[in-house]
């Protein structure tokens, strides 16, 4: 055990024997990048630490000294922003597979939806209730400060290169692994909700189909949380660029999909403005994590160009139809 002895230098005129309180470590600072000391205990100011190690869960190195210490930071607007964003995955995946296998026969497609909203926002709540402290919707967290905090268990140190000292721990707490308690969350809530809501109002699918949206989310969960397990902390700041281009292609794709050329097309359904404003949302979601609104009269002029994307479409959708190209290069222009 390592042991901070505080001492003071005697009094005198030469300046080469300064008259300040100082702390000395008798033993050496840990190996490796998240390596560090555990306080064992305090005595008065003099704490006494544990053998170099991996930190507790909750805790990190922070600076040369290697002490482990609580994270009791809360997390900032891009953290916020990345996990909405690892919530909203299956969310989009429930809509989309409900969306998928209902068909336009069935009624039950808006059930559903809410009903799969409901799951996840439950779910959300719950882990927040759950995660330290407990019985608060709020959570403390450590500051990313690299890419290398995401994947600690490959910077175990080998000081003689055959013995490795293991220091894997969770440096991004509770980033990492929060988003497995909800994923968890959401699958218990999924099984206990939706079937029972499915055979009820679902009359309009055959039996075979009713519930081949709950199967696919069996698919999904696995993927996401292998996803998280894997990509966690490539996800973490390559998100915000994901959900803007994915918004982005995937409005395309439906507008084209849904031959909608001008204005007075997209009034025809609600259904229609109902996708153009959730994908206006992704849009400014994804312009938000991006600039992370440090600066409020710089940034948020940006959202302005939400609208953008959908109003160039609808602009140039006309020079663009397949049926004018055709009919224009057999007349000879």
């Amino acid at each position: 055990m390592g042991v901070q002895i505080p001492f003071y230098w005697a009094q005198s005129n030469s300046p080469m024997r300064p008259v300040l309180p100082m702390a000395f470590n008798i033993y050496p600072v840990c190996l490796g990048l998240y390596c560090g000391k555990t306080v064992l205990d305090v005595n008065g100011t003099t704490e006494i630490y544990g053998e170099c190690g991996v930190c507790p869960r909750g805790q990190r190195t922070r600076d040369q000294l290697k002490i482990c210490r609580p994270c009791t930071e809360s997390p900032e607007l891009y953290d916020w922003l990345f996990l909405g964003f690892m919530a909203m995955l299956p969310l989009i995946l429930h809509w989309f597979f409900i969306e998928w296998y209902s068909g336009k026969k069935s009624s039950s497609a808006l059930f559903q939806h809410a009903t799969a909203l409901i799951e996840c926002s439950a779910a959300a709540i719950i882990t927040l209730l759950v995660s330290d402290p407990v019985g608060v919707i709020y959570i403390r967290s450590c500051r990313v400060k690299m890419l290398s905090d995401w994947y600690t268990m490959l910077y175990n140190p080998s000081p003689d290169y055959i013995t490795t000292l293991h220091c894997t721990q969770e440096a991004v707490y509770p980033l990492y692994t929060i988003v497995f308690i909800y994923y968890a969350f959401c699958l218990v809530l999924m099984m206990m909700l939706r079937p029972l809501l499915v055979k009820k109002i679902a009359c309009g699918l055959g039996k075979s189909d009713r519930f081949k949206s709950v199967y696919a989310a069996l698919y999904f969960f696995p993927m996401l949380t292998l996803l998280q397990a894997v990509g966690g902390g490539l996800l973490y700041y390559a998100f915000p660029y994901i959900v803007l281009v994915i918004s982005l292609i995937t409005l395309a794709v439906y507008m084209s999909a849904s031959e909608i050329e001008s204005f007075k097309h997209l009034l025809v359904q609600k259904k229609r403005l109902i996708v153009l404003f959730s994908h206006w949302l992704l849009h400014a979601y994804g312009i938000i994590s991006i600039s992370r609104v440090e600066k409020l009269e710089r940034d948020l002029p940006l959202l302005a160009l939400v609208p953008a994307p959908a109003l160039f479409y609808l602009l140039t959708a006309k020079f663009t139809d397949p049926a004018r190209i055709h009919s224009e290069g057999a007349n000879g222009h």
